[in-house]
């Protein structure tokens, strides 16, 4: 049960409600003496009491005729039981008051809207003339956020006819919905308008119009609005903020900037604010920045709540930081932050991108209520990490207990299917998404059809199904076919793969790199000067490798020679003893992989200092025997270094994981969990 605090003023009633609350806390409360009066049972009400006490409450005033027959104390019930989530309950209180009078209407509507139940707080609207009530202005708000939920206009556009017609559309509050409502409904021209016909508008107004502009993708109309905003005396607060955020992602870094500036210049850094720039960064790809204003909350007094844990746990991810994960879990458990659906499934992701299973399914078996998404994430966890066969069975477990997969759930097992090399299964998947669960595949179903057959050497029957695709393949799908045919040696396939990618994607260094790859393993050095030559004409340049390592709490990022780190000559000089043991194993470097990146007499040097070398070598440094080393990089694996990962976990005796852009790569005891596919 929630605290209730002592009250200071009417000294008597907050007596009496601290001994009722007492009372309540022993299951024998009923056969207490104590007087529940309309005061008193008004401000317990009002405590937001768990729907247990609640229901006891409710039963004290079932048996006082006074108290039943109190309109005011019926509303309060109501609220209490809305608040609870019990509708039902709301609804029957609803039905059974005799006079019902317009804050009944509105608590009733209010109830079902914020429970999504659109049609619900409409019905409940539309019957308010048979009682002969008129909506007021707290009425057309919630109407208004029903009509968006539904998207329909049509009912929108009626309301606003209705509010017009009672002299309702000058009010603020139901002004700002019409700008929210327009906005949702992409009507922009409309919810500026309303704005500009407003007589008074407060900082709600202005971030409805901000929202309506980001939300529809328009960012520059947005940032206008809030310079407008400023020019009438108005500061952009944590709203303002939270109503950028959805043109705030995947955008540009100036961008990034102003929404930070705005950020910075808050007078008062409220938790949403946070919330928000934590957000934007990890949208925009910037995991480093969103988990360095995280560790920062806390110290400005604030404290983070649900959603900023959700929203910085796969920045976590993203930068394999599984120590920083976590401690962020540990303070989950502490604050009692669970159960929560959005938080335990970010959880599981995180533990998954960061390698580490065993954590990911811990959670997972203890969520008391799991959604398609918690099963998704967690067969998805399995089929990054090569165990399709688990993915499968884990798909087939989620069945059994009558939980229909959507479309991503389907991509997340056909993506197993095609790491594990599962061919049989994938297609078996693919028919059933489309002939029993009737899912039109989207582009991401095919781009798995086609890495799948791929993987399998099935690279005609690849080529095939995509003259077959109903839809234009985009460079997903392409990409996974030059891939296969890198791997198989499928020149003629992979020069129409590689023909529509440079369409597709010109500037896209990768595809330059996978086509140089395959001539060099064919031995055709004219064409792989050539790719080089074209790449240096068209100012292409290969992205760099970055790897990153996480050592208490701290994430050390490694780009290819990379000497600028504290502790290079020590690195270099651990790195040259494991090169030395690797080739007394064996080892002879893979040159193929780097025809594309130095000259030919630098090919052996180069690879020797690939960045994921080097963040293996700092790891062995700096982390005692036996302990599992995980590391992140931004590009493929190459192959020289997938061998050296393997040489060296034998040599070491260590687990190495590594995370490149298509996989997990799990190396113990010479062996990788891939099957050197990747």
């Amino acid at each position: 049960m929630t605290a209730i605090y002592p009250i200071s003023r009417h000294f008597p009633v907050a007596k009496q409600l601290q001994t009722l609350v007492s009372s309540i806390q022993r299951p024998n409360f009923i056969q207490q003496n104590v007087v529940l009066t309309e005061n008193l049972c008004g401000e317990i009400l009002d405590k937001n009491l768990d729907i247990k006490y609640l229901k006891k409450i409710h039963s004290r005033i079932c048996i006082d005729h006074d108290l039943h027959s109190n309109p005011s104390i019926a509303i309060k019930l109501m609220r209490a039981y809305a608040a609870c989530g019990e509708l039902v309950s709301t609804r029957h209180i609803f039905d059974k008051s005799p006079e019902k009078n317009v804050v009944f209407f509105n608590v009733m509507i209010r109830s079902y809207v914020n429970k999504h139940l659109y049609g619900n707080g409409l019905h409940v609207f539309k019957s308010m003339a048979g009682h002969g009530i008129s909506p007021d202005h707290y009425t057309y708000p919630c109407v208004l956020k029903a009509s968006s939920g539904l998207e329909d206009l049509l009912v929108g556009l009626q309301i606003h006819a209705a509010v017009v017609r009672v002299g309702l559309d000058l009010n603020v509050f139901v002004g700002n919905g019409l700008i929210s409502m327009y906005g949702k409904s992409g009507c922009l021209v409309e919810a500026g308008r309303v704005l500009d016909e407003m007589p008074y508008r407060d900082i709600v107004s202005w971030n409805s119009l901000v929202s309506a502009y980001a939300r529809n993708g328009q960012f520059d109309n947005a940032l206008e609005v809030c310079r407008e905003m400023e020019l009438m005396g108005l500061k952009p607060d944590a709203g303002t903020m939270a109503s950028l955020l959805p043109a705030v992602t995947n955008t540009s870094l100036d961008n990034v900037s102003l929404v930070k500036e705005m950020f910075m210049k808050l007078a008062d850094k409220s938790l949403v604010s946070w919330n928000v720039m934590i957000a934007v960064y990890v949208n925009n790809a910037m995991p480093a920045e969103a988990v360095a204003i995280f560790s920062q909350v806390e110290a400005h007094g604030v404290e983070p709540d649900a959603i900023s844990i959700a929203s910085v746990l796969p920045a976590c991810g993203d930068l394999s930081a599984l120590l920083l994960g976590r401690r962020i879990h540990e303070y989950v458990i502490r604050k009692r932050l669970q159960p929560n659906l959005s938080l335990e499934n970010a959880l599981i992701d995180m533990y998954a991108k960061c390698g580490c299973l065993e954590c990911a399914r811990e959670v997972f078996d203890q969520m008391k209520f799991r959604d398609v998404v918690s099963w998704t994430s967690m067969i998805s966890a399995y089929g990054m990490n090569g165990k399709g066969h688990d993915a499968v069975s884990l798909f087939s477990r989620m069945q059994d207990l009558g939980l229909n997969p959507d479309s991503i759930a389907f991509v997340s097992v056909l993506s197993a299917c095609s790491h594990a090399g599962l061919l049989d299964e994938g297609k078996y998947y693919f028919k059933l998404m489309t002939e029993e669960c009737k899912i039109v595949p989207r582009i991401e179903h095919f781009a798995c059809m086609v890495d799948l057959l791929g993987r399998a050497g099935q690279v005609d029957e690849a080529y095939a199904f995509i003259k077959k695709m109903p839809m234009e393949p985009n460079e997903r799908v392409w990409g996974a076919l030059l891939s296969a045919c890198r791997v198989y040696s499928d020149m003629t396939i992979g020069l129409i793969a590689a023909d529509q990618l440079f369409q597709l994607s010109p500037e896209q260094s990768g595809y330059y790199v996978l086509l140089s790859n395959i001539y060099a393993k064919a031995g055709r050095w004219k064409d792989v000067t050539t790719v080089r030559s074209i790449m240096k004409t068209k100012g292409i340049k290969k992205m760099p490798g970055v790897s990153n390592f996480e050592l208490d709490g701290q994430v050390h990022t490694f780009l290819a020679g990379d000497q600028s780190h504290p502790q290079s000559k020590q690195i270099y000089e651990k790195l040259d003893v494991l090169v030395g043991k690797m080739k007394e194993a064996g080892y002879v470097p893979e040159t193929d992989s780097a025809l594309h990146d130095v000259e030919e007499e630098d090919k052996e040097c180069h690879l020797a200092v690939h960045s994921e070398k080097l963040a293996i070598a700092f790891a062995i440094l700096n982390t005692p025997p036996g302990t599992p080393i995980r590391i992140t990089k931004n590009l493929r694996v190459c192959g020289d270094c997938h061998i050296a990962a393997k040489l060296i976990s034998k040599i070491v005796g260590r687990d190495i994981i590594v995370r490149d852009t298509n996989r997990f790569h799990h190396f113990y005891n010479g062996v990788c969990s891939c099957g050197d596919y990747w």
